[in-house]
């Protein structure tokens, strides 16, 4: 099982990655970061996509026909999957992470449009979110 680091690694493996992160979307802090950075700062960037997420996340139209919400003691798990943002030059994969806590990290790619497949970059970072360990 992957630590953030090797997830990463694994990311920046697909076909047109440009950079990538795992990020808290609660607090907007970028837990790990891989390559370039839309706006050439890691940190920004983690922040501004972070409320992104935050946004899908807690929308209720999003969570229709959703089992009902988690008993207490378990993990509350946001009902959207991911979130995809395009742009002329590529794409951000927003990639929620289910964890044995709050369920509040996401990995985010992002993808040259040119050099990227993005069906391929979803199922990809879908695999790696399940294999995700955080410690």
């Amino acid at each position: 099982m992957p630590g953030i680091d090797e997830c990463l690694l694994d990311v920046m493996r697909l076909p047109g990655a440009r950079g990538a992160a795992v990020v808290d979307w609660t607090s907007g802090l970028a837990l790990g970061t891989i390559g370039e950075s839309p706006n050439g700062d890691h940190e920004a960037t983690a922040a501004e996509t972070a409320e992104v997420a935050r946004m899908a996340a807690e929308q209720p139209a999003f969570a229709i026909g959703l089992p009902d919400p988690p008993a207490a003691g378990e993990p509350a798990v946001p009902p959207v999957e991911d979130v995809i943002v395009t742009t002329r030059a590529g794409y951000h994969i927003l990639r929620f992470v289910e964890t044995d806590f709050d369920s509040s990290v996401f990995l985010h790619l992002w993808l040259d449009r040119a050099e990227g497949n993005l069906a391929l970059a979803r199922i990809r970072l879908g695999e790696m979110a399940e294999r995700l360990v955080l410690a």
